[in-house]
């Protein structure tokens, strides 16, 4: 993902925010590739908490790479771990995070079983 002008805050590196906001494409991108839709129909994911932690500044111009790891699976939930790294130097980290996705019935207002394809991607069946 490239680096935004606009991603920067007046001290001139790459607001807090915006790292959430790295982690959330990420996560999108992939969902949307795992579950084909499955993200309609009333359900879908929403995120019950988040976490990062920032370990260097980041600035424009940049280019990173966002790697996302799958965890603990529940039911309606599963863990997930990110890691913001460079393009250029793989050795150079960022930020690394986390968030917790549960499965939602927006309707009834309660989560609901996680999709099956979902399920079956993250259990390796």
């Amino acid at each position: 993902m490239p680096v935004r002008w606009g991603d920067m805050d007046a001290l001139g590196h790459v607001n807090n925010t915006v790292y959430f906001r790295f982690m959330e494409q990420c996560r999108i991108e992939w969902l949307e590739e795992a579950v084909t839709g499955s993200m309609s129909g009333g359900q879908g994911p929403v995120i019950v908490n988040a976490n990062c932690t920032f370990l260097r500044q980041l600035k424009y111009p940049a280019d990173i790479v966002v790697e996302m790891y799958a965890g603990a699976l529940g039911r309606t939930s599963v863990e997930t771990t990110y890691v913001i790294k460079g393009a250029s130097d793989p050795e150079i980290i960022y930020a690394e995070g986390g968030a917790k996705i549960v499965w939602v019935d927006f309707a009834k207002e309660k989560s609901t079983p996680l999709p099956e394809a979902l399920c079956q991607l993250l259990t390796g069946l």
